[in-house]
């Protein structure tokens, strides 16, 4: 079973790394590392469910992880602006268009609600501390939306991950099912990676 497979890998390596491990891991994914929160915390839920992890401690410890991401991210547009941001970003596989496309969401509707409600669209909660520090936001109401933002979808993504482990008997009697569900995800990313890639490359530049 792929799905059973993947669940215990992703398990294994976070339980190996302990709660440092799953903050680091949000910490990438709140900067402009290719790290998707819902691949990390759904698997914390997990730990959780089987009472490996302490809830609270879960929340927290990724929480923080989210923070000082967005942190980062924040304090690189700040004071570096676009060619640091680029120049760093690079070590990190940073999607010039996305951080592009960001930009300009942002620069329409740049504020703290905008910040607060980025941090659950998927590809802009990546990038949105650039902008907000290019924009020279102020750190009070950054750092209010970040941490509101951010506690409420981890702990949503975790619980999810507790609910689908408490039901995981319910997954594994259509395991058949859902490796072919997961086959197509993983075909249909992979394919819209290649086909976004080239895209890019046959664009003018300007």
């Amino acid at each position: 079973m792929i799905t059973e497979y993947i669940s215990e890998l992703a398990i294994k390596l976070l339980d190996a790394g302990g709660y440092w491990s799953a903050a680091l891991l949000m910490m990438l994914e709140s900067m402009v590392a290719p790290v998707p929160s819902e691949a990390v915390m759904p698997f914390v839920g997990f730990l959780v469910a089987d009472g490996k992890w302490n809830l609270s401690l879960s929340i927290l410890t990724t929480t923080a992880g989210s923070i000082i991401g967005s942190l980062i991210s924040y304090y690189m547009g700040y004071y570096g602006g676009k060619p640091v941001v680029l120049k760093v970003g690079k070590y990190l596989l940073l999607d010039r268009h996305d951080l592009e496309l960001t930009e300009k969401f942002f620069a329409k509707r740049s504020g703290t609600l905008t910040l607060f409600f980025s941090r659950f669209i998927p590809v802009i909660r990546h990038f949105i501390s650039i902008p907000a520090g290019m924009g020279k936001m102020r750190l009070f109401p950054f750092l209010t939306a970040t941490l509101i933002g951010a506690t409420l979808w981890n702990s949503f993504l975790l619980f999810l991950g507790i609910k689908l482990r408490e039901n995981w008997t319910i997954v594994q009697k259509y395991s058949h099912q859902v490796d072919i569900v997961v086959l197509l995800l993983l075909a249909a990313l992979v394919g819209w990676f290649i086909h976004s890639r080239l895209k890019r490359r046959r664009e003018p530049h300007s």
